[in-house]
């Protein structure tokens, strides 16, 4: 005699991932607060990076109550830090700037 043919049993039930908390305010904060750094000696494009990166940080303080302190924390310290040395190379550069054009000889 043959042995009956037993079905394989169904998979156990596994719920779906649970999304994690939301942080997409943090991360882009914290990202832009990098940018921000990176890019400081570029004086237009890292003071506005940097810029958006401390108000992002705030807004995600306020909105963001589970996403990780550290992201938006990180990301404002960074823009401020990125704002001052913008403004140091900006200042520099006018300096500079300021000191060429008066060190002109236009007589000949």
């Amino acid at each position: 005699m043959t042995d009956p043919i037993v079905p394989e049993p169904a998979p156990a039930y596994t719920p779906a991932p649970v999304a994690g908390p939301k942080q997409g305010l943090s991360l882009t904060s914290f990202i832009l607060g990098i940018a921000g750094l990176v890019f400081s000696w570029v004086p237009v494009l890292g003071f506005l990076a940097s810029l958006a990166a401390i108000i992002l940080g705030f807004v995600a303080k306020s909105k963001e109550k589970a996403a990780p302190r550290w992201m938006w924390i990180v990301g404002i310290i960074l823009g401020f830090v990125a704002i001052a040395i913008s403004l140091i190379v900006i200042a520099t550069l006018i300096i500079a700037f300021l000191a060429a054009s008066t060190s002109v000889n236009y007589s000949n």
